[in-house]
C-alpha cells in the first residue's frame, strides 16, 4: 500500500501516544481515521490535531469510546466506523491499545493480570475479529499489530516479574505471524504486521495507572506520574518518530517492523544467543538496552 490517500483506517488507542501520532500522520496523508480509546478528551485533542494536518477538508476522522478488551464494544465499535464512513470495508486496521499491569503471576493480583492481557492481546484478537469482513472486502487491506521487544525478550531486568505483558505481547507476535499464513490462503490482498517498539516516548504509564486494573493509593499515584514525565520526556524515540517507522514499515510491505535503535540492539542479542538471554551477564546486557533506572521505578509501582 504505497499510498494512504483516500483509504479508511482504524486504530485503537488513538487518545495518545504512537496511537495519536499514527492517526495524525494517517489523516496527514489523506486517510480517513477512525479511533477508539477510553478517554474522550484524549481523542478530540488527537482528532483536533489530525484534522488540522489533513490535507483537505473532507478527510474525516471519527472518535469512538471503547474497551477494546470488550469483544461486544468492539463490534459495535465496528459498526459505527462503518457507518460513519458510509462505507462497507476498511483498509487499515492499526490495533494499538495497551498497558501494564500485573508484573507477577505469584504476587500481584488476577484482576491486575487478566486487565493487562485482556487488553495487550485480546484487543488485538477482538480487533481483527471484529474488522476482517470489512478488511476482506476492501481492494487492499494491512493488519497492523503493536506487540514489542516484550514480545521476544520477556524481562526488564533479571529481579523485575514481567509476566502479564510479555505474555500478552509474545502472544501478539505469534498471532501475527500466524496471520501471514492464514491471509496469504484466505484473503491474499490483505497483508499483516507486527510491530515491535523499544522504549518509545508514550503515555503508557499515565494509561495504565488510569485504566489498570490495581487501585493505587495517593502516595502512589504522585510516584507515577513523576515516573510518567520520566518514561515520556527521557525516551530516545518520539511517539511521532515511532508512528514514522511504523508507516514507512506498512508502505514498503514489511511483515516485522523493529521501532527503535534499542529494539534492534535487544533483537540482535537474543538472537545470537537465545540460550543466554536470561542469564547473568547477558541479561544485564540486555537490561540496559532496553531500560534505566528510570522505568524500573515504573515497573516497582505496578508490582
Amino acid at each position: 500500500m504505497q499510498s494512504f490517500a483516500g483509504k479508511i483506517a482504524v486504530v485503537t488507542g488513538g487518545g495518545t501516544g504512537m496511537g495519536r501520532e499514527l492517526v495524525v500522520q494517517l489523516a496527514a496523508a489523506g486517510a480517513h481515521v477512525s479511533m477508539c480509546d477510553l478517554s474522550t478528551e484524549n481523542m478530540e485533542q488527537t482528532a483536533s490535531l489530525a484534522r488540522a494536518a489533513a490535507p483537505a477538508s473532507d478527510v474525516r476522522v471519527t472518535t469512538h469510546l471503547c474497551d477494546v478488551s470488550d469483544e461486544a464494544a468492539m463490534l459495535l465499535f465496528r459498526d459505527d466506523v462503518l457507518t460513519a464512513h458510509d462505507s462497507d470495508h476498511v483498509n487499515l486496521l492499526f490495533n494499538n491499545a495497551g498497558l501494564s499491569g500485573g508484573g507477577s503471576i505469584v504476587t500481584d493480583s488476577r484482576e491486575s493480570w487478566d486487565r493487562c492481557f485482556d487488553v495487550c492481546f485480546h484487543g488485538v484478537r477482538w480487533g481483527t475479529l471484529a474488522f476482517l469482513d470489512a478488511l476482506m472486502a476492501s481492494d487492499e487491506g494491512h493488519i497492523v499489530n503493536t506487540s514489542s521487544v516484550n514480545g521476544f525478550w520477556a524481562s526488564i531486568g533479571p529481579d523485575r516479574p514481567h509476566t502479564a505483558y510479555s505474555a500478552a505481547k509474545f502472544a501478539v507476535k505469534g498471532f501475527t505471524e500466524a496471520l501471514i499464513t492464514d491471509m496469504r490462503v484466505n484473503a491474499p490482498h490483505v497483508q499483516v504486521s507486527v510491530v515491535m517498539p523499544g522504549h518509545i516516548g508514550t503515555s503508557i504509564v499515565q494509561n495504565s495507572m488510569r485504566f489498570g486494573a490495581r487501585h493505587l493509593t495517593e502516595e502512589e499515584q504522585e510516584l507515577m506520574a513523576v515516573a510518567d514525565r520520566m518514561f515520556h520526556d527521557n525516551a530516545p524515540m518520539t511517539a511521532a518518530e515511532a508512528a514514522t517507522v511504523i508507516l514507512d514499515g506498512v508502505r514498503a510491505g514489511q511483515w516485522r517492523i523493529l521501532v527503535g535503535d534499542d529494539a534492534v540492539a535487544l533483537d540482535t542479542a537474543v538472537r545470537a544467543d537465545p540460550e543466554a538471554a536470561y542469564e547473568g551477564t547477558m541479561s544485564e546486557i540486555l537490561f540496559s538496552e532496553l531500560t534505566t533506572a528510570r522505568e524500573a521505578l515504573v515497573e516497582q509501582l505496578f508490582d
